[in-house]
């Protein structure tokens, strides 16, 4: 095995070359990538342009995959789309199609999936068109935002349970869902502190979906989830990147938030298709 992991930001963050995610995998690259990833949290995998059935294959090294629902332009299948393209057209979708308003939210800071009942493990991102300018991907730690505080502060967190939900989210950016989509969410509470299983080092799992700190009053628990997010994303704690047609780029949903950064909608085309697994059981 050849694989070569460089780090790429100061706390987390990695590029993996020497193995190629298009072709099945050995046991002990699938081991080493598992580790790397609870290593790292985010790793990425560069300018390997990668088929709908390569990625599947490639996202069960994680675990199994989830289906996606809701307002998503590939909702009922194991695919969420994050573009402005319309696939059964051709076209580019207009900026004020309701398409694009859900996918606004992709630019809060965000965890995927913390809204459902069973939690996603980690998330796979793969680039199949890109804009010329704009549209790069953040990443930030919430690894690193538990590690900046002091032992009374962890103390305190140890026990809290969080609120997550979908709808409270999109409505943030303006986007409501429809009766019967909204239906399908219910949002679910899970613990605010997580636990990696292999390196044992702890994060918050926090992000735009957290909408209130059960049992706490609502400006204290937004109090304590806006300091969480900022300790995430202080600049020593963040990663950027900028796409390269084939990149494939994994990250820990635990342990990191992401958010989208804008790009021109009218001028260029940009088709990102992600994969998301699940833990396979509920965390809380």
């Amino acid at each position: 095995m050849t694989l070569a992991i460089k780090p790429l930001a100061q706390t987390f963050a990695a590029e993996v070359t020497g193995v190629d995610i298009r072709s099945p995998l050995a046991d002990d690259e699938k081991a080493a990538i598992v580790e790397a990833l609870a290593e790292h949290l985010v790793l990425v995998f560069p300018g390997a342009p990668i088929s709908d059935e390569q990625q599947i294959a490639f996202s069960g090294t994680f675990g199994p995959l989830e289906m996606t629902k809701g307002a998503n332009p590939a909702a009922g299948s194991v695919f969420a789309r994050q573009s402005n393209v319309d696939l059964d057209t051709g076209g580019t979708i207009p900026s004020d199609d309701r398409r694009m308003l859900y996918q606004k939210a992709n630019m809060l800071w965000h965890s995927d999936s913390s809204f459902k009942q069973v939690l996603s493990r980690c998330s796979v991102l793969s680039a199949r068109e890109i804009p010329a300018i704009g549209g790069a991907t953040e990443f930030a730690s919430t690894r690193a935002a538990y590690a900046s505080l002091d032992a009374e502060q962890k103390r305190e967190l140890a026990d809290l349970v969080v609120e997550h939900d979908i709808v409270y989210s999109r409505r943030i950016v303006g986007f409501e869902f429809t009766p019967e989509e909204a239906s399908s969410f219910q949002g679910y509470r899970h613990r605010l502190v997580q636990d990696c299983a292999i390196t044992g080092r702890k994060s918050v799992l926090i992000g735009a979906h957290a909408k209130a700190i059960v049992g706490w009053p609502e400006e204290k628990g937004r109090a304590l989830l806006d300091d969480l997010q900022a300790r995430a994303t202080r600049a020593e704690n963040t990663y950027r990147h900028e796409w390269r047609n084939g990149d494939v780029v994994v990250w820990d949903n635990r342990a990191v938030v992401h958010r989208a950064t804008p790009y021109d909608g009218a001028r260029y085309r940009r088709l990102m298709q992600r994969t998301t697994i699940s833990m396979g059981e509920r965390t809380a």
